[in-house]
């Protein structure tokens, strides 16, 4: 195999009558890069799901005592109705998983994502971005406080509209726990023509995902709770995005 210019110079050696190093050099070389990186462009879907599929991007920072208070994280209060959710997040036999990164996104109370592809005609919150993270504790508990999503429209022909829900990210201990889904709302009137809750095909892998009605996990006088349980894997694992 030729190499390019620009490799040869990275991979000069120092000594060549250094044969110890003169072989690994060889080795390594077939390793460089001949062309540089091929930039795979994304499919974007219609402007009014684009943002469904852009997940929030947080860098490599820790995870702040606010990341998971989406109510708190600017200096404002946001608009809308005070929710907690919180569940656990266990792997196949009901094992808690510890220490997991567990994200959120979603729309604000308008029914509108703080994204720049949503035209959604709905107005912005200044005080309310849409996105958290936090980790899961020893009990593979996690925790956050929010405001609950409006619903918001396709602006397809048929006039479909979207029942109100969570996005969520988890990575799980392994590659093959990567999950990313969505969480529901009980008794929420547009779930039965909700068009990404009828993707799911099992009645029962559908019914995980709507969340449960869950008063001690709120917040007295001021926000509703809401339990939903995540599996990261196994027969009953929830149901998870196509591509992720």
């Amino acid at each position: 195999m030729a190499l390019s210019e620009p490799a040869q110079e990275r991979i000069r050696p120092t000594d060549p009558d250094d044969s110890a190093f003169a072989t690994a050099l060889r080795a390594a070389a077939l390793r460089v890069p001949l062309r540089p990186a091929v930039r795979v462009p994304v499919p974007l879907p219609p402007a009014s799901r684009t943002v469904e599929l852009t997940g929030p991007v947080f860098g490599a920072a820790d995870v702040g005592p606010l990341d998971g208070d989406l109510t708190r994280q600017h200096r404002g209060e946001p608009i809308g109705e005070r929710i907690v959710v919180g569940g656990r997040v266990t792997d196949r036999r009901g094992r808690p998983v510890r220490g997991q990164l567990v994200e959120v996104w979603q729309a604000n109370a308008a029914g509108r994502y703080a994204h720049p592809l949503d035209r959604h005609p709905a107005p912005l919150d200044p005080n309310f971005t849409g996105a958290g993270r936090c980790l899961t504790d020893d009990d593979g508990r996690y925790r956050f406080v929010t405001v609950r999503p409006g619903a918001y429209p396709l602006g397809d022909p048929g006039d479909h509209w979207r029942a109100s829900h969570l996005h969520f990210s988890l990575f799980g201990t392994a590659f093959t726990q990567r999950l990313v889904t969505q969480m529901y709302f009980p008794g929420d009137p547009l779930l039965p023509a909700d068009i990404i809750w009828h993707t799911v095909s099992e009645t029962a892998a559908r019914a995980r995902l709507v969340s449960v009605f869950d008063p001690a996990l709120g917040e007295p006088g001021r926000s509703l709770g809401y339990r939903w349980d995540i599996v990261l894997d196994g027969p009953s694992a929830t149901w998870a995005e196509e591509g992720r």
